[in-house]
């Protein structure tokens, strides 16, 4: 029984010490407040702690920048976490802004922070702004969210912060209506009429012109007697696919038009081939 109670203390002593090990915080955290002009290096420094805020906040007047400086650590080794923050809060209204630390590789990070970069609600808080570090990233170590220390924004009274204008708020907008663009129209009628007598025009001449080149249709008969399937279907797949155009014209859309077209210009294409085989056939017999 002693054995068994002295492995299970030593195993919850372990785990302690793995807990501990995977938990995300910080080290060499110095924070400073330097004034313009006072070079790198001045102004009023500060330790910040992982287990404690600072007693007495900080101020941040005008023409100061807050510089904070740290090595974040997941265990006891320098890491980069995926997220790194110095947050500030408003205890009176719970706004708050976040600054996002630039960590190298090794956890070395730092940020810097001026009134320019606080938006108006925080510049005109009444009470000192609560100042958190919160780091965290991918994995079971235990994120690391504190208080670090308060801070005092002191604005200057010659200039005091202006409240933004309504146009930059988040507010409702009006109702936004989409206009579409309206569908292709078909050309006036005038214009497709003059254009299909024209076409109609040019049949005479396509006839005459036939007749006048020694056109034979006294072969037609032979033609269809020969292989009705093929020449009949090819003619009627032309006279289909013009139905299929005027269809188009009329009523139609695209995407109703190219199934029927496909499939009128296959049924073209198969007995098209197998007519004009016909037709050689009699031309290599001697008769045209």
């Amino acid at each position: 029984m002693r054995v068994a109670q002295g492995v299970f203390a030593l195993f919850s002593c372990l785990t302690t010490v793995a807990l501990a090990a995977s938990a995300w915080t910080f080290d060499d955290a110095t924070l400073t407040i330097q004034g313009k002009g006072s070079g790198v290096g001045g102004g009023a420094k500060e330790k910040l702690s992982p287990t404690s805020p600072l007693s007495k906040p900080v101020t941040l007047s005008a023409t100061d920048t807050l510089k904070i400086t740290l090595t974040t650590k997941e265990g006891k080794s320098g890491a980069r976490p995926h997220q790194a923050f110095l947050t500030l809060n408003d205890p009176e209204t719970g706004l708050q802004e976040s600054f996002v630390l630039s960590v190298k590789e090794n956890g070395k990070a730092k940020v810097d922070v001026t009134q320019k970069d606080l938006p108006y609600q925080l510049l005109t808080s009444s009470k000192p702004l609560q100042a958190s570090i919160i780091l965290a990233s991918f994995g079971s170590s235990t994120p690391f969210d504190q208080q670090a220390f308060s801070l005092n924004v002191e604005t200057d009274a010659s200039a005091p912060p202006s409240a933004p204008s309504p146009a930059e708020r988040y507010t409702s907008k009006p109702e936004i209506h989409h206009i579409f663009q309206d569908g292709p129209k078909s050309p006036p009628k005038i214009i497709s009429l003059v254009f299909t007598l024209a076409v109609l025009a040019t049949l005479p001449v396509l006839l005459g012109a036939w007749l006048f080149l020694g056109g034979n249709a006294d072969q037609a008969g032979k033609a269809f007697g020969a292989n009705p399937a093929a020449h009949g279907l090819f003619f009627g797949s032309i006279v289909a696919m013009e139905g299929v155009f005027f269809m188009y014209y009329l009523s139609w859309n695209l995407f109703q038009t190219l199934p029927v077209a496909a499939l009128v210009g296959t049924v073209a294409f198969v007995s098209g081939s197998r007519a004009l085989t016909e037709v050689q056939q009699r031309r290599l017999g001697g008769e045209r």
